[in-house]
């Protein structure tokens, strides 16, 4: 279920069928909207499509997002434009004869502009597309739709994956208006083309949309502006709102299963991009997010096919035969993952971080020549690319070189200090060297990076264990199975300090628990803890 405390704020871009003489009316087509008097957008939810005031609910938005927004100075303006456009359509006697009017007026006189890049979410709101007169295609239809909504023109909002647009629809006379191209028409067989519009029937794409309709469309944007802004929770909301409205959107279902995915909601996540692809089922990157959320869950077959169908949909999209790659190597399919990089390189040949991948394969071979010959290949690339300093430390490490491997950490280190990896790895080959006050050192720093991961303060346990510390090396071991009670030399590490600290009935406990997870015991250690009971 949608939590509707949570969501605060909301947006819709709407249609409104009104009269056909726009010279007899004396007062703006809207006056009678329930909506016109709406103050939050929990009100405008509540009420009927047809009862929205498109203006007004995106200015309640804007308000909601800037406490210095004055929505009520807005839609004057609003309606001044209106009342201009109309006092212009004085002697119109049909009202898709407005139409050139609008357009002349907002993209000429006004210079309405549309801009490249929607990167910045004040060219969402209506407050800031009306102060800097610049916009995208679902803000510049907002103004448009309101626009129409005041001269009671039958005007609907329409929606294409990746693009939005207005429709002039009276029942007899039928065009697009595109916003971006200042309100030129484009039939439907062009967005069709452009934009890839899924033949199944049973979706909204296409469709003259009714207010609340147009609503969840805005949600599905302004869930990715408060995403951008580092506001995930309200980001979640709106996307959840977004769905709720239009469950035959699939873009909606795609960013609210990214919401869920970087919250570690993995069947969520599913579920959202299943839905987005049965809608759109040729939607690469729906395709590619539905095998990473299957590759999350440890499901690597599925998450392969999934990454299979996105490069047959897309030939060239180079993550996806990363991610094929990744799935292969958690499947010991080293040949098809090497095959699939390499592919993958034929398109990007230029790109170290594929060439580093490349090496974790090799190395996962243990074939550590070529692994280093492709983690220098991608450090020519790009010199700063600390991962590959910890993959050639690894190789080194494997080669029975821990000396070359604590420089190759080093050099990662050098780069990004905080790199969880190089920290862990070179913990990792002091612990082999015997120089366990430095191994701790790197563990703890790479506990306070990671303080989740159970394996680190493992480590730290089994250093302290070694230098004779078997108090603090009780303390860490405990940490560990209270993260992951499964890791079962941390229970047999517990069993072999309480022996040393004399607590003979916890070192038999725990070494039970490690038998029965699998440890291979040491029965002597076993006798000697038994015959102090």
């Amino acid at each position: 279920m949608i939590n509707k405390r949570v969501l605060i704020f909301g947006l819709c871009v709407f249609a409104f069928a009104g009269v056909n003489c726009l010279a007899q009316e004396e007062r703006l087509a809207n006056t009678k909207l329930t909506g016109l008097y709406a103050r939050s957008i929990e009100r405008v939810l509540k009420l009927p499509p047809e009862q929205i005031d498109i203006g007004i609910a995106a200015l309640i938005v804007s308000e909601a997002w800037s406490d210095m927004v004055e929505g009520r100075r807005y839609e004057q303006q609003l309606d001044d434009i209106a009342m201009e456009i109309r006092r212009r359509l004085k002697n119109t006697k049909y009202a898709a004869n407005a139409i050139p009017v609008i357009n002349d007026y907002l993209f000429n006189e006004l210079q309405f502009r549309t801009i490249d890049k929607a990167d910045d979410p004040y060219d969402l709101f209506l407050h800031s597309v009306m102060d800097r007169r610049q916009g995208y295609c679902l803000s510049l239809s907002i103004l448009y739709l309101g626009i129409g909504e005041r001269l009671g023109l039958p005007l609907y909002g329409v929606v294409v994956p990746g693009h939005f647009f207005v429709r002039y629809d009276d029942g007899k006379n039928r065009f697009n208006i595109e916003t971006t191209s200042k309100g030129n028409t484009a039939s439907d067989e062009d967005y069709i083309r452009k934009f890839n519009v899924p033949e199944e029937s049973g979706t909204i794409y296409l469709t003259n949309l009714n207010k609340r309709q147009s609503m969840g469309c805005f949600f599905n944007n302004l869930g990715n502006v408060y995403l951008d802004t580092g506001n995930i929770d309200q980001a979640m909301a709106a996307l959840q709102w977004a769905v709720y409205i239009n469950p035959s959107l699939a873009e909606s279902h795609v960013n609210l299963g990214n919401i869920y995915l970087r919250k570690d909601r993995f069947d969520d996540a599913i579920i959202e991009y299943q839905a987005a692809v049965k809608i759109n089922p040729e939607d690469s990157k729906a395709h590619n997010n539905l095998g990473t959320a299957y590759q999350r869950r440890q499901w690597y077959d599925e998450a392969a096919n999934e990454y299979l169908i996105t490069i047959r949909l897309d030939p060239n999209y180079i993550d996806a035969y990363r991610n094929l790659a990744s799935s292969y190597r958690r499947l010991n399919r080293l040949a098809e993952a090497r095959a699939t990089l390499v592919q993958a390189l034929t398109l990007d040949p230029k790109n170290a971080q594929i060439y580093c991948e490349l090496g974790d394969i090799y190395s996962q071979s243990d074939n550590c020549e070529e692994a280093i010959n492709r983690y220098e290949k991608a450090l020519k690339l790009k010199p700063d690319f600390a991962e590959a300093y910890v993959g050639i430390g690894g190789c080194y490490s494997k080669m029975n070189d821990p000396n070359r491997g604590i420089e190759a950490y080093r050099d990662a280190l050098s780069i990004n200090p905080n790199l969880f990896s190089a920290l862990a790895y070179l913990g990792n080959a002091y612990f082999a060297k015997g120089r366990y006050d430095e191994a701790i050192e790197q563990y703890i720093k790479a506990m306070r990076i990671e303080p989740g991961d159970a394996k680190i303060y493992y480590n730290i346990g089994a250093a302290f264990s070694n230098k004779g510390d078997y108090g603090t090396a009780v303390k860490y071991q405990r940490k560990t199975i209270e993260l992951d009670p499964q890791i079962a030399d941390a229970h047999y590490g517990l069993a072999f300090a309480y022996y040393k600290l004399k607590n003979y009935d916890s070192a038999l406990k725990y070494i039970k628990i490690a038998e029965k997870l699998g440890v291979k015991i040491n029965p002597d250690l076993l006798k000697a803890i038994e015959e102090k009971q």
